[in-house]
C-alpha cells in the first residue's frame, strides 16, 4: 500500500517537520489528520491543504493528555473510516548542563518526549490490531546518537523512546504493525527558540541552526519514504542530517 489512500495523523503539526510533513503527505494523496495546541495554526494548514485539493482534518492535541491522543485517533476513524499511519512529531528541547537542575525543564521533556510517545501509542495500537495493520513512525533526534554536554536529559528522552520501539518492534513481528524511528540533525524550526534561557547561549544556538539546518521539508521525505514502503517492508531507522553536520 502506498502513501496515496493512507490516513496518516500527524502529531506537532502546527509548525517544523510536523508542518511540512503534513503538506508533504497530503500531496502525495494521504489524508492527513493533524494535532497540536496552536489550533488556530492548524486550521489555517487544514485550510490551504483541502485548497490544493487535499483531505484533512484537525484537532487540538497536548501529547502530555493521553485523552487529546484518543481523540486524534478517532477523529481519523470518524472523518476517514480508519488510521493507517501516527507520526509521532510533538518534542520539546531545553539546552543546559545538569548541573543547572532544571527540574521542571527534565519533567517537561519527560512528559512531552517520552510520555507523549506512550499516550499515541496507547491510542493507535488498539485501532492498529483491530484493522490487522498500522505503522508508529516517530521523530527522535540525533541527539541520541552523538551525546553532547547541555543535552544529556534531551537526549537521554530520545533514546529512551528509541528503546522503547525497538522493544515494542520486537513484540510485533506478527507483521501488524511497522515501527520507523527517525534521526534528525540540525533543522530549521522552531525548536530552539524556548530551549535555553541564557539569551547568549540561545542565540549562538539560532545561529547554529541558521548555518547549518536543513529544510523541514527533507525530513518529511524521509517520512514519506518509510511509509511508502511495501506493508512487508519495515525501514527501522533514519538518520537525516545536513552533510556539514559534525
Amino acid at each position: 500500500m502506498t502513501t496515496h489512500g493512507k490516513v496518516i495523523a500527524i502529531t506537532g503539526a502546527s509548525s517544523g517537520i510536523g508542518e511540512a510533513t503534513a503538506r508533504h503527505l497530503a500531496s502525495l494523496g494521504a489524508a492527513v489528520v493533524l494535532g497540536a495546541r496552536r489550533t488556530e495554526r492548524l486550521d489555517r494548514l487544514v485550510a490551504e491543504i483541502e485548497a490544493a485539493g487535499g483531505a484533512a482534518a484537525a484537532t487540538r492535541v497536548d501529547v502530555t493528555r493521553p485523552e487529546d491522543l484518543q481523540s486524534l485517533v478517532a477523529l481519523a476513524v470518524e472523518r476517514f473510516g480508519r488510521l493507517d499511519v501516527l507520526v509521532g512529531n510533538a518534542g520539546v528541547s531545553r539546552i543546559g548542563s545538569v548541573a543547572d537542575l532544571d527540574v521542571e525543564g527534565w519533567s517537561a521533556m519527560v512528559d512531552v518526549n517520552v510520555k507523549g510517545i506512550l499516550h499515541g501509542i496507547a491510542a493507535a495500537l488498539p485501532v492498529f490490531r483491530r484493522q490487522v495493520g498500522g505503522h508508529l513512525v516517530t521523530v527522535v533526534s540525533t541527539s541520541g546518537l552523538k551525546i553532547v554536554p547541555t543535552q544529556a536529559v534531551y537526549a537521554g528522552t530520545k533514546n529512551a523512546v528509541r528503546t522503547l520501539l525497538e522493544g515494542l518492534r520486537q513484540e510485533s513481528t506478527d507483521g501488524v504493525l511497522r515501527t520507523t524511528s527517525i534521526s534528525p540533525g540540525y533543522v530549521r524550526t522552531e525548536l530552539i527558540d524556548n530551549a535555553v534561557d541564557d539569551p547568549a547561549v540561545r542565540e549562538q544556538a539560532r545561529q547554529n541552526m541558521a548555518d547549518l539546518g536543513i529544510d523541514p521539508m527533507a525530513v518529511a521525505r524521509a517520512i514519506a519514504f518509510a511509509i511508502d514502503q511495501p506493508d512487508d517492508v519495515e525501514i527501522g531507522d533514519l538518520t537525516i542530517r545536513p552533510t556539514r553536520q559534525g
